[in-house]
C-alpha cells in the first residue's frame, strides 16, 4: 500500500496527491507512468502521469482530473490515507539532451505531464519557452512549477481572464518564425490542440514531440485500447510511447477512436458500482 503524503485542489476537478513510493521516485525519468488502483479485489487500475518525483522523500508526484468512478474514489481520499498499489515506472521516457532552444506547450491536464519533461529539458542546459493554455485562470494549473523551470513563460486562456486571450497555436507559431528558430517543440494536452501545435510546427520544420497518454486503459499493452497509427504503421501508446512524432501521428483517427462511444457513455452505470 502507498501513503499519501499530500493532496492539493488545484481547480475544481483536478488534484495533486504525493505518494510514497520510493522505489519508483528512483528509478522515474520524464515522460513515464505508474498504474494506480486504489481498492483491493475489485478495484480499476488506472494509469496516471509521473508529474514530479522526489527521490529523497520516497514520492511520486500525480495530478488528476475528476471523471469517472476511480478518479471520484481517490480524490475521495485524504494525507495519511493509503491507495491499494502502484506499478511503475511505465513507458518509454522522453529522449533528453542539449539541443539548444525547446518550446514546451502545456493545454488543460497536460500540463502536468509536461513539467518533468521541461523540468529535465532546462536541467540538460536548453533555453525553455512555455506556453500554457486553459479555459480560464481558475482552470490554469501549476503556473509556479513551470515558471521556475522556463527562461520565458507565455499565458493563454480562452477567455481572456489571465495571459492573453488566443489560442496556444498563436504564441507558438510567434516563437517558431524566432531565429533562430527552436530545435524542438514537446506539446501535451487535448489531442485537438496537439494537432494544431504539430500543423503549426510542421511549417517551420520544427521537430516536435506529443504525448498520447489520454488513450491510454491498461497501461501494459495486454487490451490494445491504445492503438494509434503513426507514419502509417500501428503503434500501443502505453508500451511504443506514450511520445510520438506529432508530425506523423493520425490525429483524426485518434480523435475518431475517443469519442467512438460518447453517446453510450451518458448513460453509462459504472460496472464498479455492481461490486458493492
Amino acid at each position: 500500500m502507498n501513503k499519501i503524503i499530500y493532496k492539493e485542489k488545484l481547480s475544481d476537478t483536478v488534484y495533486l496527491m504525493r505518494l510514497e513510493a520510493p522505489m519508483i521516485a528512483a528509478e522515474r525519468e520524464p515522460g513515464q507512468f505508474i498504474i494506480l488502483q486504489v481498492e483491493a479485489d475489485y478495484g480499476e487500475r488506472i494509469p496516471l502521469t509521473i508529474a514530479d518525483a522526489d527521490p529523497d522523500e520516497g514520492s511520486v508526484t500525480i495530478v488528476f482530473q475528476v471523471v469517472g468512478k476511480t478518479t471520484q474514489l481517490l480524490c475521495a481520499l485524504n494525507e495519511g490515507d493509503h491507495v491499494e498499489a502502484l506499478v511503475g515506472p511505465l513507458g518509454r521516457p522522453t529522449h533528453i539532451e542539449n539541443v539548444g532552444s525547446v518550446v514546451c506547450v502545456g493545454g488543460g491536464i497536460g500540463i502536468a505531464p509536461l513539467h518533468p519533461i521541461a523540468k529535465a529539458l532546462k536541467a540538460a542546459g536548453n533555453h525553455v519557452t512555455t506556453i500554457l493554455g486553459a479555459r480560464s485562470k481558475d482552470l490554469l494549473i501549476m503556473e509556479e512549477q513551470m515558471r521556475a523551470c522556463s527562461d520565458e513563460l507565455i499565458i493563454c486562456t480562452d477567455d481572456g481572464s489571465y495571459g492573453q486571450k488566443e489560442l496556444v497555436t498563436k504564441p507558438l507559431d510567434e516563437v517558431c518564425k524566432w531565429n533562430p528558430r527552436p530545435n524542438l517543440a514537446v506539446c501535451i494536452g487535448p489531442p485537438i490542440m496537439m494537432k494544431f501545435c504539430s500543423e503549426t510546427t510542421r511549417q517551420y520544420d520544427v521537430p516536435t514531440v506529443v504525448s498520447l497518454n489520454a488513450i491510454m486503459i491498461d497501461g501494459t499493452g495486454m487490451c490494445g485500447g491504445c492503438r494509434v497509427t503513426v507514419g502509417g504503421e500501428t503503434k500501443f501508446v502505453c508500451v511504443d510511447g506514450p511520445e510520438f512524432d506529432g508530425h506523423k501521428v493520425d490525429f483524426q483517427n485518434l480523435m475518431n477512436r475517443l469519442s467512438a462511444y460518447k453517446d453510450q457513455e451518458k448513460d453509462h452505470v459504472c460496472n464498479l458500482d455492481k461490486f458493492k
